[in-house]
């Protein structure tokens, strides 16, 4: 996406000089690479309702639409909550200014979870290791769930934000968690396949590198998928724990629960920004991945 930027005398960050010197070519209407220049200029949010639509008249059916928190907001609530298929969406949101409808006021998020916090409304769980909290909503015409979560006594809140009000925090955790897959989807893409590598300056040309590394993955992952299956008898052993090798995706959640929790609680630090940075970083994550099948096997 083509963001433009705050200041309005350098858009996307380009002088005029820059701007000029940048390569162009013109196409017409009916290509394919002009669809894209369009969607390029659109907004995220409706670009990302625009894909959700297309995923739905294509025949997918999701029960929760998992977003983080520059998705959350009004205009994807209300798109969600008027499909006619049963679906809900599942994202953080921010703790900025916000306002949310409540039994303890209109106020933001920040002092929603203040007030929790001296109601002793705020409780502990141990088979997650943190603390949260939870209440009932009305934010863009729509009832929501806010939950909060924080490791440690000094940790930083964060918020996650439901259409469906009749989850509960640790079904919204766990479902939450799956959102993971995208992270190291992208971020095994960019270290095994170079994706945003392609040194093209045709815009086409980039579309295409982007999609061919897309499909690559999706091949290698298939692969992978039936590859790691071991037969007993001609039948596949799916019931049985450790007969398919564990996929990057288990992993990251079992080093979740099992580890950055602990870290977590210790210092006191936000769980999110520290899986962030272990997946960011692919040789740090591959030393954690060997340390932690040492210790699984001692």
């Amino acid at each position: 996406h083509g963001e433009e930027g705050k200041n309005p005398q350098k858009p996307q960050g380009l002088t005029s000089k820059q701007q000029k010197a940048r390569f162009t070519k013109e196409r017409t209407g009916d290509l394919a690479t002009a669809c894209r220049i369009s969607e390029y200029k659109q907004s995220k949010i409706e670009r990302s309702i625009e894909m959700v639509k297309l995923a739905v008249n294509k025949g997918v059916r999701f029960e929760y639409l998992l977003v983080d928190c520059w998705f959350t907001c009004a205009d994807l609530i209300q798109f969600i909550t008027s499909r006619r298929i049963k679906c809900h969406l599942l994202g953080m949101a921010k703790m900025g200014n916000t306002k949310y409808q409540t039994c303890l006021g209109t106020i933001k998020a920040s002092d929603i979870i203040a007030k929790l916090s001296k109601s002793k409304s705020v409780k502990y769980n141990k088979r997650l290791n943190c603390y949260y909290a939870q209440i009932d909503a009305q934010y863009a015409g729509r009832k929501v769930r806010l939950f909060f979560c924080r490791r440690g006594r000094k940790g930083t809140w964060n918020a996650l934000l439901t259409t469906d009000i009749k989850l509960d925090f640790f079904q919204a955790y766990r479902i939450y968690a799956m959102r993971w897959a995208i992270e190291v989807c992208f971020a095994e893409m960019k270290g095994l396949l170079r994706l945003g590598k392609s040194q093209a300056r045709n815009f086409a040309s980039q579309i295409a590198a982007i999609s061919i590394t897309m499909m690559q993955y999706n091949i290698l992952s298939y692969i992978k998928r039936f590859e790691a299956y071991q037969t007993i008898g001609g039948l596949f052993k799916q019931t049985i724990n450790g007969t398919m090798k564990l996929s990057v995706t288990d992993r990251i959640w079992q080093m979740i629960l099992q580890m950055v929790a602990i870290i977590a609680d210790m210092f006191s630090v936000d769980e999110e920004e520290i899986v962030k940075n272990i997946i960011a970083n692919n040789e740090k994550c591959n030393r954690i991945e060997k340390l932690y099948e040492i210790m699984k096997a001692g």
